[in-house]
């Protein structure tokens, strides 16, 4: 008889043994909401799920794209409504006090500590200090009595290295032949790690600039390839023009921005899926924005006339026109989120693997003489 393995010794061992090995999983515990139910869905499956803290998320686009608007907005001030300390390092220098109050956040000491650097080896020695501290703080502790905390940088793409630096002082502007990419992704493959078990999480902007390839025309991320792998989720963001009033009328004017979204990379919803978020100037960013599209793209809306009509999971027929929905007459955005969950979570799951059933011997050997022996992936 084969002796068992003894997997508790081996645990004990290698973690005893081994620095910076952890056992177990490192599902996420807390998420935080992005301001937009219909962002939440692309990235998260769930509505009001939006960024998962432990992980490393990057939003990318254009300048004006609403970047700095969701990130160092609204996910700062959501992070705030669950009791999450916010270190904000602002590498551009334009994060106002005043900006960041109108949108919410709450800039005193006990819950925001905003930095100011440029250099991308201040940054990573900022969160290295930080980590070792925490860990040896609050390392032994129970998961559920560790104090949570989110990192914002906005933005890497104005991080700069030494030799950047020291070519501008020497008047030598001769680039940093690589180097920028690298760190970047040296810097995000660490904190994917050092986060990997606690309730911390990073939260980073990033630059686009326009694709020159005519078969691959989605904007280039800038700051090199590496990092975007390194990433957990990302979201690239395009900036369009609102041209319409309150009441969803059009106008000459432009009213706000259209903010167009990807979902570039995510493990916990399809990737590539994509939302236009409205952010007027004069009201800001609606929660329920882009949530219409999507369910009139995906078949959920059925058109009856100039009306959109949804039968609801208790049998009840809502009908309303586009205005309708976009005002949640009635909450029926509402109704059609709650039933969109449950439908998902009725889903069943499909492995393949377990679908797929091999030939008999009698239809191979019937294959093979007719000459169309079947392929067996």
């Amino acid at each position: 008889m084969v002796k068992a393995f003894d997997v508790s010794k081996f645990r004990k061992s290698i973690t005893k043994n081994v620095d910076g090995v952890s056992v177990g999983f490192s599902d996420p515990k807390t998420w935080i909401s992005t301001g937009n139910y219909c962002l939440n869905y692309r990235i998260s499956g769930d509505f009001h799920k939006g960024v998962p803290m432990s992980k490393v998320t990057v939003f990318a686009g254009e300048s004006g794209a609403g970047k700095s608007f969701i990130v160092s907005g609204n996910l700062v001030r959501e992070a705030q409504k669950q009791g999450i300390f916010v270190v904000m390092i602002d590498s551009e220098n334009a994060l106002d006090e005043k900006w960041l109050k109108d949108l919410g956040v709450d800039t005193s000491e006990d819950k925001l500590l905003k930095l100011n650097t440029a250099m991308i080896d201040d940054v990573a020695k900022i969160i290295h200090d930080f980590m070792k501290d925490y860990k040896d703080n609050y390392g032994s502790l129970d998961p559920a009595e560790r104090p949570k905390v989110m990192f914002v940088i906005d933005s890497l793409g104005m991080l700069m290295t030494p030799t950047e630096v020291n070519q501008f002082q020497a008047g030598d502007m001769k680039g940093d032949m690589g180097r920028k990419a690298k760190q970047l992704k040296a810097l995000v493959l660490n904190c994917v790690n050092m986060f990997g078990m606690y309730d911390i999480g990073l939260i980073a902007t990033q630059h686009t600039y326009a694709s020159q390839d005519m078969f691959s025309p989605d904007d280039v991320i800038a700051g090199g390839s590496g990092f975007v792998y390194a990433s957990s989720i990302l979201v690239a963001m395009r900036k369009l023009k609102l041209k319409e009033d309150d009441e969803g009328n059009k106008t000459s004017t432009v009213q706000g921005i259209r903010a167009k979204c990807k979902v570039m990379k995510t493990r916990f919803n399809k990737p590539f899926e994509d939302v236009e978020i409205k952010i007027p100037y004069n009201t800001g960013m609606d929660p329920y924005s882009g949530l219409l599209d999507m369910f009139e793209a995906d078949g959920t809306l059925k058109k009856d006339g100039n009306r959109f009509a949804y039968v609801d999971l208790a049998g009840n027929e809502h009908k309303y026109f586009r205005k309708g929905y976009e005002r949640n007459d009635g909450g029926i955005l509402d109704i059609l989120m709650k039933d969109r969950m449950v439908k998902d979570a009725e889903m069943p799951i499909v492995t393949p693997a377990e679908e797929l059933e091999a030939p008999s011997d009698e239809e191979l050997e019937a294959a093979a003489a007719a000459d169309l022996a079947p392929a067996v992936e």
